[in-house]
């Protein structure tokens, strides 16, 4: 149920991280270690499943949001995660163009 913005205390600037800022250039990251990220915490950082929950909840949007600046990768296994790393073009502070030097040539990207 909504409620009106009176029955908070305060309420924040809601501004995120850019993919060059969160990312370390060569490397990739899994949903979970984004969301880590993004809280300021180690991507190996150790939470409870219920926060883990919650900080995937607030990570997915962001990746969806910031999809033109990321690059993704198969998942390591069959039943493995995907992968998540910054793409070359975001890193020089340009705004993404959706390409990739290193697209497959099997999704017409």
């Amino acid at each position: 149920m909504p409620e009106p913005k009176s029955t908070f205390d305060a309420t924040y600037p809601c501004d995120f991280y850019e993919p060059a800022e969160l990312f370390e250039p060569d490397q990739m990251y899994t949903i979970p270690e984004i969301a880590r990220l993004l809280q300021e915490l180690e991507p190996d950082a150790e939470v409870d499943p219920d926060t883990e929950a919650v900080l995937i909840d607030w990570a997915i949007p962001w990746v969806m949001a910031h999809a033109e600046d990321l690059v993704i990768a198969e998942p390591l296994t069959e039943d493995g995660p995907g992968y998540y790393g910054v793409a070359p073009h975001a890193i020089g502070g340009e705004a993404g163009d959706g390409e990739s030097d290193d697209a497959d040539p099997h999704n017409g990207a």
